[in-house]
C-alpha cells in the first residue's frame, strides 16, 4: 500500500444540514395562499364575472392600446433618446453642456409626474393658446401650433412623462457608458473612428449590458405611470375607463381588478422581453451559458 493511500481519510458519513425554518416559511406561505384563494372563491363581492366583462369592453381596450401602450411608447422613446443625449452632454468637457444637463436632470427629478402632467395640460394651456416658432420680437413666424387642441391628448401626456423619464435615463445611460473601459474608445479612435461613430459602434453596444436592466424597470414603471394621465384630463386610458365602468354600476372592486389584471398582463409581457434582452446583450460576460458550455465540450471532444 502506497503512503498516499494510507493518508486518505475513510468514508465520510456526512449528514445534510437541517433547515426547519424553511419548512416553517413554506407552511406559512401555503396557508396565506389558501386563505387568498378561499376569499376569491367564496366572497361574492369580488364578482369576477363582471370583472372579466369590464376587461373586454371597447373603451377599456382602447384605453389599453391608446392611453397605456401608446403613451408608454411615446414617453420611453422621448426619454431614451433625450436621456442618452443628456448623458453625453454630462460627460462633455464643455462646462455649459455639463451645466445644462445637470440643471435639466435636477429639475425634472424634483417634480412629481402628476404635477408635471397638470402643468403641461392646464398650466401651459392657460399661458399659451398657440406656440409659434420664428424670429423673436418680430411678426415673422415659420410654424404655429394650436396647443389647446393637443393639451389633453396622449401625445402631450407622453411628452410630459418622456421629459421626466429623460432625467432618469440620463443617469442610467451615463452609468452604462462609464462602465465601458476607456481603452475601447481609445482603440477605436486610434484606427480613425470619429467620436460619434465610436460612441455608436463601440461604446453604446457594450454599455447596453448595464443599461438594459434598469431601462426595462423604467419601462414597466412607465406602464403604471400612465394611470396618472387623468391629471392631464386624458380620459382614454386604462385605469380611468376600467374604474368608470365599476363606479357606474357600483361595482368598484370589479373595475379596480379589471385594471389590475390588465396591468399584470402588460407588465408580465415586458418582464419576459426584458429577460431576453438581458441575455442578448449579456453575451460574452460572466459564466458561459449551458448551450455555450455544451458547444465547448463538443469542440474539445472533437480535438
Amino acid at each position: 500500500m502506497t503512503p498516499q493511500a494510507e493518508d486518505r481519510p475513510g468514508l465520510i458519513n456526512a449528514r445534510p444540514v437541517r433547515h426547519p425554518g424553511r419548512w416553517v416559511a413554506v407552511v406559512v406561505i401555503a396557508v396565506l395562499v389558501a386563505m387568498m384563494i378561499s376569499s376569491f372563491v367564496t366572497n361574492d363581492k369580488w364578482n369576477w364575472s363582471y370583472t372579466f366583462q369590464i376587461m373586454v369592453q371597447k373603451p377599456v381596450i382602447q384605453g389599453v392600446y391608446v392611453g397605456t401602450i401608446l403613451g408608454t411608447v411615446i414617453a420611453m422613446a422621448v426619454g431614451i433618446v433625450l436621456g442618452i443625449i443628456l448623458a453625453i452632454m454630462r460627460m462633455s468637457n464643455n462646462f455649459v453642456l455639463r451645466g445644462v444637463s445637470f440643471a435639466y436632470t435636477a429639475f425634472f427629478r424634483s417634480i412629481p409626474r402628476y404635477v408635471l402632467l397638470s402643468l403641461f395640460a392646464v398650466g401651459i394651456g392657460y399661458l399659451y393658446n398657440t406656440f409659434q416658432i420664428g424670429v423673436p420680437f418680430t411678426s415673422i413666424h415659420f410654424f404655429t401650433l394650436d396647443y389647446q387642441a393637443y393639451s389633453s391628448t396622449v401625445w402631450i401626456g407622453g411628452l410630459a412623462l418622456g421629459l421626466s423619464e429623460a432625467a432618469y435615463m440620463a443617469e442610467i445611460a451615463r452609468a452604462g457608458i462609464l462602465s465601458v473601459d476607456k481603452g475601447q474608445a481609445e482603440a477605436a479612435q486610434a484606427i480613425g473612428m470619429s467620436p460619434g461613430k465610436t460612441m455608436r459602434r463601440i461604446v453604446l453596444p457594450q454599455a447596453m449590458r448595464v443599461i438594459v436592466p434598469p431601462t426595462g424597470n423604467e419601462t414597466i414603471a412607465m406602464v403604471k405611470d400612465t394611470s396618472l394621465f387623468i391629471a392631464a384630463q386624458i380620459t382614454l386610458e386604462l385605469y380611468y375607463q376600467a374604474t368608470l365602468f365599476g363606479s357606474r354600476t357600483f361595482q368598484v372592486m370589479s373595475g379596480l381588478m379589471a385594471a389590475t389584471l390588465w396591468y399584470l398582463i402588460l407588465c408580465s409581457v415586458l418582464m419576459v422581453g426584458q429577460s431576453y434582452l438581458e441575455k442578448y446583450f449579456g453575451r460574452g460576460f460572466g459564466a458561459p451559458s449551458a448551450k455555450a458550455q455544451q458547444k465547448l465540450q463538443q469542440v474539445a471532444a472533437d480535438h
